[in-house]
């Protein structure tokens, strides 16, 4: 109780005259248990008492019986992991007795949108999935999902972050990421109906007829995002919560703030980023993420650079050349 009577002190004094919302991360923040029920209660009535929006980050299994408790505040979105088809999604992500999550997930989001709630559908995609991504998309399209304007979907390429997986043969670099999806639309075109890939600035240009505003700085740490855990800590965005090393303050017991750590992450950008001065699609790249460029470089103001030039043309063929051929193909009189 404390902790969150904290946190709330901290955040009303620290954005208050900011816009924001707040995101349940974990881990799972939607787990069993009365107790850990009654303290998740009390961070959404507090949110609710203060008009703030909540997301939700989670795994799905649980989701149905947290709605009533969910919808006590009002909900930005629910944002609920499937990894495929599922004779798929039960291999990577079964439970602990070896049994199948994808039925219970999938009546969590069917109970969601029921309740007028958005659902964004995520993907966490690798060599392995990625061919059966057509399979989920057919599924959706059946279950009625698609068409709802309260659906959305992601597909997030599997990576390493601070830790070493297991088995790491799955993972693709962003480029092969990139290929496998193209790979796989023009083999279902009716995947871009589930998901359009951005590829770097095509997907804009295509739906906007334009590019997009220069990009001077792609991470959002300790600007437009901050993280905080159930120990009193305060970290730069939810890729920094709990490594050692990347805490920025406290919010509990006391408050306190590492100023001269905090200003190095709010001054990140192309600018600052040496390396970023003679590339020429910085303003496209925006420097990418902080936490990776620190974890792979040792330095914060260091880039994470983006196969823009590559991923660009893998869009400007999928999203022009192939609606172009579509548009030219003769049609046969019966």
């Amino acid at each position: 109780a404390e902790m969150v009577d904290s946190f709330f002190s901290y955040i009303d004094n620290e954005f208050k005259y900011k816009k924001k919302y707040l995101t349940l991360f974990g881990g799972e923040p939607l787990l069993p248990g009365e107790l850990y029920r009654e303290r998740l209660g009390r961070i959404i009535r507090a949110a609710a008492e203060r008009k703030l929006e909540l997301a939700v980050v989670t795994n799905g299994f649980y989701l149905s019986e947290y709605l009533d408790l969910l919808t006590e505040a009002e909900i930005r979105e629910i944002q609920v992991t499937l990894d495929g088809p599922a004779e798929i999604h039960d291999i990577r992500r079964p439970l602990k007795s070896g049994g199948g999550t994808f039925g219970t997930i999938v009546k969590g989001v069917d109970e969601s949108l029921a309740r007028g709630l958005t659902v964004n559908l995520r993907v966490v995609a690798d060599s392995e999935n990625i061919p059966r991504l057509h399979e989920l998309a057919d599924f959706a399209a059946a279950r009625g999902w698609s068409g709802n304007p309260l659906f959305k979907t992601q597909v997030g390429r599997n990576y390493e972050l601070h830790t070493c997986q297991m088995n790491r043969k799955p993972l693709l670099d962003r480029l092969g990421f990139g290929r496998a999806l193209y790979r796989e639309m023009t083999e279902h075109p009716a995947l871009l109906d589930f998901f359009r890939p951005s590829f770097a600035l095509a997907k804009h240009l295509h739906e906007q007829g334009k590019l997009p505003e220069p990009l001077f700085d792609g991470c959002p740490g300790c600007k437009t995002e901050w993280a905080f855990d159930c120990s009193g800590s305060i970290f730069s965005c939810t890729a920094t919560v709990g490594k050692e090393g990347e805490a920025l303050g406290r919010f509990h017991p006391d408050v306190y703030r590492e100023e001269t750590a905090i200003a190095a992450w709010t001054e990140r950008d192309v600018l600052s980023i040496p390396e970023c001065g003679s590339c020429d699609v910085q303003l496209a790249c925006g420097g990418g993420c902080g936490a990776v460029a620190k974890n792979n470089s040792g330095r914060l103001h260091s880039p994470d650079c983006r196969p823009v030039k590559e991923l660009m043309g893998l869009g400007l063929s999928l999203y022009f050349e192939k609606e172009l051929q579509a548009e030219e193909e003769p049609i046969c009189p019966d």
